[in-house]
């Protein structure tokens, strides 16, 4: 009988890492999202809406930049790329929605991007081969219909027009 040449699991056979998620990152989650406590209330509310109230545009600016050093961290941390395009359309989302003036600093108090991207981080970090889940393929394929439908709807339209005009010139 041949002996086995399986040698036992190295260190590469073993599972991937799973590094601690920088504390910096959390705190700038938090401090973006949740740092002060409304008194009287359980409700939080972050710099993200703040920022955007005091500094129209430039806040809501800043902290869309200051929530793109979560999707760094998520890059490092091996987040399958699914889940890094998921937080990227939360980030944009953030962004374009809290931008509106009043109406905006309400989406930032509701929606809290950053805490919704490092509990993304948090569930898929240090294994890149673990599929992204439903939740995340639906977000992604969604914002991308939706994006299609947008630039495709006007060039449809204006094509269309231009056609009833060169139809009706004669």
């Amino acid at each position: 009988m041949k002996a086995s040449t399986k040698s036992a699991p190295g260190p590469l056979a073993q599972a991937p890492a799973r590094l601690p998620i920088p504390e910096w990152a959390r705190r700038l989650a938090f401090l973006l999202d949740s740092a002060i406590r409304i008194p009287g209330t359980e409700l939080r509310i972050g710099l993200d809406p703040i920022l955007g109230a005091l500094l129209p545009e430039l806040g809501d600016a800043l902290t869309a930049v200051l929530s793109l050093t979560l999707l760094v961290v998520a890059y490092r941390q091996r987040v399958p790329t699914l889940v890094l395009v998921r937080m990227l359309i939360n980030i944009a989302i953030d962004a374009l929605f809290g931008a509106i003036p009043v109406v905006g600093d309400a989406f930032d108090f509701a929606f809290k991007s950053n805490e919704k991207n490092l509990a993304l981080i948090e569930r898929h970090r240090g294994d890149p081969t673990r599929r992204a889940t439903w939740g995340d393929r639906i977000v992604v394929f969604g914002v991308v219909l939706v994006s299609l439908g947008l630039v495709l709807l006007p060039i449809a339209c204006g094509v269309a027009l231009l056609r009833f005009l060169l139809s009706h010139s004669r």
